[in-house]
């Protein structure tokens, strides 16, 4: 599988990444043999979070690299903190109460619960989960600058920041933002889609009180990679795109693209978003391993720029 830089941070990884989110509805064989599935097909990048499962995800993650005997050096690992449950996690520090914390204490507390958590010594990248409007950059700062010390974090980035959140965390930080996750596919490419449609009054394909546009440019001038989390999905969670009836034209299109290149329609929709110049790295949610076996053809996928935009089209956002 062709391979990508993150960031500048000297890794290159599979284009295709597999988020574990849900890999706590597996037992312990079926998730070692989904995660042996994976790598098999080229995948070697991992992404998990604090909150999965309440910590579950982790765990069952964790254990289902020691069963199949991934060499943990051939890897990388990335997981997310910062955002506090209501009840808690299952071995977390202890908070609980629906919100944001961006403190020292807590994002420390957080790297080591998951290197816990995945039986590691490292995390390869570690992200701010969601953008907290309390946080204190100094603060976020200190706990870095101790985790790069000693070792427990290799890389930094975020995930859902906007360029000027990106930017109140990165003048306060000595460590280079090196991602920012996102949600973006065919069926929520705003991130495109108000681009586009820029300077149209009312566009009927975004919300003029939100401006995402922006944090696509700005991820390439800044040379931030952009993972895609939710590629399938359609809106926030609304739904998957694939074999969805309520959006024919799409499907038709991908149908026909996937017997072109002799591929299923995840690849199809997987190198639609690896096609974009921003090098995007798509970070699978399925824990089906044909699917996820089929999203990493991508190699064999070799969209035009009009099949490109005959794919943006068919999933209903305009061109004017």
């Amino acid at each position: 599988m062709k391979k990508i830089r993150i960031g500048q941070s000297g890794v290159s990884a599979s284009q295709i990444a597999l988020g574990v989110m849900r890999i706590n509805r597996l037992d312990r064989k079926a998730a070692a043999d989904l995660i042996a599935a994976a790598y098999q097909a080229g995948i070697n990048f991992f992404d998990s979070a604090d909150i999965y499962g309440a910590g579950r995800s982790s765990m069952i993650f964790g254990q289902a690299l020691q069963d199949t005997g991934i060499d943990r050096d051939k890897i990388f690992l990335q997981s997310k903190g910062g955002i506090i449950l209501k009840d808690g996690q299952i071995d977390g520090d202890g908070l609980k109460g629906q919100r944001y914390d961006f403190s020292k204490g807590h994002l420390i507390s957080t790297v080591e619960t998951e290197l816990s958590r995945l039986q590691t010594d490292h995390l390869d990248f570690f992200l701010l989960h969601r953008p907290d409007t309390l946080m204190r950059p100094e603060e976020v700062a200190e706990a870095f600058s101790q985790l790069e010390a000693s070792g427990k974090v290799l890389h930094f980035g975020v995930s859902n920041f906007s360029p000027y959140d990106v930017d109140l965390i990165q003048q306060a930080v000595s460590q280079k933002l090196e991602v920012n996750q996102l949600q973006f596919g065919l069926g929520h490419a705003d991130l495109i889609a108000e681009n586009i449609q820029l300077n149209i009054s009312k566009s009927p394909s975004f919300d003029n009180h939100v401006t995402a546009f922006d944090v696509l440019a700005y991820s390439r001038l800044h040379h931030m990679t952009i993972q895609a989390w939710s590629p399938f999905q359609s809106g926030f969670f609304a739904g998957a795109i694939v074999d969805n009836p309520q959006l024919p034209e799409l499907n038709a299109e991908l149908d026909k693209l996937a017997d072109k290149y002799q591929v299923g329609k995840n690849a199809v929709a997987s190198a639609w978003i690896a096609y974009h110049p921003a090098n995007i790295q798509v970070i699978l949610g399925s824990m089906t391993a044909s699917r996820i076996e089929d999203a990493a053809n991508i190699d064999k996928v070799k969209l035009t720029n009009q099949e490109w935009y005959d794919l943006y089209l068919a999933a209903g956002y305009p061109l004017p």
